[in-house]
């Protein structure tokens, strides 16, 4: 392998073949992997819905439904469920989670200002792990 010389000093050395191939394989495989976000991790997933949608200020409706790897409901998990603006100051609110039928569980929510929330999960599993996950309510609207 050669390396050229520019007219400012510089080398330039090319990259062996091997390497080019990593690069672009690397290159290729994060092109066509999917997108993991903060709800999901592997062999659990959470996936959440909020009634009203868009939600306003005053009460919603949060249901969480989570699933093991294969698509199953994990059941008799214990959520702890905190809401939060993103403003200094502010102070956050905990909800009770309950289960509903298995895997899926609700929380009734107070939003008492418009704007964007923080909602924090601190899930304890069956099996005793604990997990947290957070996801943003942006956007809530006045009454």
């Amino acid at each position: 392998m050669q390396c050229a010389s520019r007219g400012s000093g510089q080398r330039i050395c090319p990259l062996p073949k091997f390497f080019v191939g990593l690069i672009v394989f690397a290159a290729i495989f994060a092109g066509c992997s999917k997108h993991r976000n903060d709800e999901s991790s592997p062999g659990l997933a959470i996936k959440h819905e909020i009634s009203p949608d868009p939600p306003r200020v005053g009460s919603a409706t949060l249901t969480l439904k989570l699933a093991d790897a294969t698509d199953a409901p994990i059941t008799k998990a214990h959520i702890g469920l905190e809401a939060d603006m993103q403003h200094p100051g502010m102070v956050p609110h905990s909800f009770e989670v309950k289960e509903l039928n298995p895997g899926r569980y609700q929380a009734q929510v107070q939003f008492n200002m418009a704007g964007d929330w923080v909602i924090l999960l601190h899930v304890t599993l069956p099996d005793g792990n604990t997990l947290d996950r957070q996801f943003d309510v942006r956007g809530v609207r006045p009454k």
